[in-house]
């Protein structure tokens, strides 16, 4: 998902301050179906029917949909900050990443993502999600057998479709812990629940990114000095709510995460545009930016630029941001200038545009994050 808010406003009540919301105020609220979301940052969320958000995201006004976690939320809010300036070295590892990734395969990640497109859609209410995230469970599962070290499991939620944790400890030390996350779920906004969507770019082409890294690594012996999590998130279209629902807990549990970053998109780029690698400019570190910025330089053959700012929740790395963790975004185009198809059944590979080798670079950039922060 990567809306740009267009500013409309179907409820004059979003603009009202409201009292503070209470445990029996969300139990009865959301018994009676109702989701709180919330769309702007130090604003009140608002109560509003699946109907009424359904209307939100068809006109791509961004939101964070916090009903699970708005208690977990203003809990953390209570506790003091500790500001903590995050420092990036520069890539010093080439000749061990470069190797890695001339074993990156575009035929493995198309093998994938062509049994995820198969699904009807992957909605994360829908039983094609939670078919899909099995599917994506057992893959990761067989990659990982041969290692007895790494634990891939489910991450439940109220909802169907679960997300997906993948732990490489670190060979030195527990912490911090580097992050590459991607969103598994995919939506017709016409009918979520039942239409067609084949999500290959949104975010098809992310997750299979995290697959094939994940493999390369794994079949590299890769043992970093300290932990690496691949994540795959259920419900990203429908307010980041997997993403939330993780970054809530390892914000509570006290996790120190020394970065993440979100792929999300990176399989097309307009015909007749320049092709770059855009860095989202809002719910990002700078430092982690720019950082991000020399792995490109060293390890991929596209140069990046910064994008616009995406907007208000516009993906995954903004539940992390929230929680006050480096974050990081490389997209697939310029705004303007990436996928139109995106929430329809018109999200396949075979759309004019889409390339292999483009999505190729983003895998490249993410095993090198990888790689240069943890190892």
């Amino acid at each position: 998902m990567k809306f740009l808010s267009v500013g409309l406003l179907f409820l004059g009540a979003l603009l009202a301050q409201s009292a503070p919301i209470t445990h029996e105020e969300i139990v009865s609220k959301t018994a009676e179906g109702l989701r709180l979301l919330r769309f702007e940052d130090g604003a009140e969320p608002e109560w509003v029917t699946e109907d009424q958000k359904l209307e939100f995201m068809q006109a791509e006004k961004n939101f964070f949909d916090v009903t699970e976690v708005w208690e977990v939320k203003q809990e953390l809010s209570k506790e003091k900050s500790q500001t903590v300036l995050a420092t990036f070295p520069s890539p010093s590892h080439q000749s061990a990443v470069s190797a890695l990734i001339n074993t990156l395969s575009t035929s493995n990640m198309q093998s994938t993502l062509s049994k995820l497109t198969a699904f009807n859609n992957r909605y994360y209410r829908s039983s094609t999600g939670q078919q899909a995230s099995q599917y994506i469970l057992d893959t990761v599962t067989q990659l990982a057998n041969s290692r007895s070290d790494i634990n891939v499991s489910p991450f439940t939620h109220s909802w169907s479709q679960f997300s997906i944790i993948a732990k490489i400890p670190g060979s030195k030390a527990s912490s911090p812990v580097t992050i590459i996350g991607a969103h598994m779920d995919s939506i017709n906004l016409q009918s979520p629940t039942n239409g067609r969507a084949p999500g290959a770019d949104d975010d098809g082409t992310g997750t299979v990114n995290l697959i094939e890294i994940f493999r390369a690594l794994l079949a590299g012996n890769f043992k970093p000095s300290t932990p690496v999590e691949f994540h795959w998130y259920s419900g990203e279209e429908a307010g980041l709510l997997g993403s939330q629902a993780i970054a809530t807990s390892y914000k509570s549990k006290g996790v120190v995460v020394k970065a993440m970053m979100e792929l999300d998109m990176s399989g097309y780029f307009k015909p007749g545009s320049r092709e770059v690698i855009a860095l989202e400019a809002d719910y990002i570190d700078s430092g982690l930016n720019t950082f991000v910025g020399e792995l490109v330089d060293a390890y991929s053959k596209l140069p990046w630029t910064m994008d616009i700012p995406c907007g208000y929740a516009c993906s995954d790395h903004a539940s992390w941001n929230e929680e006050g963790y480096p974050t990081t975004f490389p997209y697939e185009a310029v705004t303007g200038n990436d996928d139109p198809q995106i929430h329809s059944s018109g999200d396949t590979t075979s759309v004019s545009g889409f390339s292999w080798s483009h999505s190729l670079e983003f895998a490249k950039v993410g095993l090198a994050f990888v790689y240069e922060l943890a190892v």
